[in-house]
């Protein structure tokens, strides 16, 4: 029976918005700086890409010659999360965004070099100490650090252009190197605030659908985490851009210049049903007036004119499956009489074609 039965597909129901948010690409404002080597040198570095450093923390260290290469095993706990980090990456992956993987790069082996390298905890009060025979640089000031720019680092709202938006002529340089150095080249960024700010472009539509609004809810779609930010609208180059300000979150975005979010201006939610569960059925439409009542059973129904087998004509109670009761729309006519009718929808296997059904008044 179970084979040869109809299959019967469940779904379950879940609770969620019944529309879609509006989504946005934006570029991130932040305090940063980039700094410049101490001397020239070989570098190696100890601070992990993308990691909190503390004022005067191990950034790198510069040496006269390359430092012989020494084999560690990493442990099964370490090896885990970088495992961890490159599945959240490749799970993530767009190829339409592939400059984010050179992000990933550099964040993937600052990673392993904290987990080899020297403590990125420091007292001394000089930026730069000699040890076996590298200087190790620290960190100015607290941030968060950066092995890249891009030339983004000295935007403001008040310098950035609509050209700035332009994705295609974006251009992000690694500093990371395996070559020699020489003091004044770039070679890493510090960034010292958790304020930070978020510019989305918006159409006029747009704009006047968040008029008025002072903070906003934010969905960032590269790891679906959300969190709220002061809003405001501001005009750069004569065009409506949004401004969202946030003091927090920093550090999972450090490394995205460009971000995909969603507003969460829609509240309202529901059940989703999937479309597949979804099916058609065909009914007779049929005006109250019509409906009778079974005097036995109280069950609303229709009174069905039949013939007998003598050829005479009764009236016979037709119980059937109803499937709504509508109310209909108000017409001059009812709203005179302030009579309010209603539509059956009734099952169309209840009746065969060219039935006649009668109106007992």
């Amino acid at each position: 029976l179970l084979v040869t039965s109809t299959h019967i597909e469940s779904y379950q129901v879940t609770t969620g918005p019944l529309s879609r948010n509006e989504t946005y690409t934006g570029i991130s404002l932040r305090e940063e700086s980039v700094f410049k080597a101490e001397s020239s040198g070989y570098v190696n570095y100890y601070a992990r890409e993308g990691s909190k450093i503390n004022a005067n923390g191990a950034v790198y260290g510069l040496s006269s010659g390359k430092i012989a290469e020494t084999k560690s095993a990493l442990t099964a706990d370490e090896l885990e999360k970088i495992r961890s980090s490159m599945l959240s990456f490749s799970k993530g992956f767009s190829g339409s965004k592939f400059n984010n993987t050179y992000s990933f790069k550099n964040q993937l082996e600052g990673s392993i070099l904290q987990y080899e390298g020297i403590s990125t905890d420091g007292n001394a009060d000089s930026q730069v100490v000699t040890i076996g025979g590298q200087n190790i640089c620290k960190a100015q000031e607290d941030g968060i650090i950066l092995y890249s720019m891009d030339g983004y680092e000295n935007k403001t709202v008040e310098n950035i252009t609509a050209a700035d938006f332009d994705q295609t002529s974006y251009h992000e340089t690694d500093l990371k190197t395996s070559e020699k150095v020489q003091a004044g080249d770039n070679i890493y960024t510090n960034i010292t605030s958790e304020l930070w700010s978020l510019i989305i472009p918006l159409s006029d539509k747009q704009a006047a659908k968040l008029e008025g609004r002072s903070t906003i809810r934010v969905k960032f779609l590269k790891d679906d985490m959300t969190q709220s930010g002061d809003f405001s609208i501001i005009k750069i180059d004569g065009n409506k851009y949004g401004k969202i300000d946030f003091s927090r979150g920093l550090i999972r975005y450090a490394s995205d210049r460009f971000l995909d979010i969603e507003l969460v201006t829609n509240t309202v939610v529901g059940l989703k049903i999937p479309l597949s569960s979804i099916v058609t059925k065909d009914f007779y439409v049929i005006p109250d007036k019509m409906a009778a009542t079974d005097p036995k059973t109280g069950n609303t129904g229709f009174i069905m004119e039949e013939k007998t087998k003598s050829g005479k004509n009764a009236s016979v109670f037709k119980d059937v499956s109803i499937y709504a009761k509508i109310e209909d729309p108000v017409t001059d006519q009812t709203k005179e009489s302030s009579e309010t009718t209603y539509t059956y929808y009734v099952d169309k296997s209840a009746f065969k074609e060219g039935d006649a059904i009668v109106n007992q008044e």
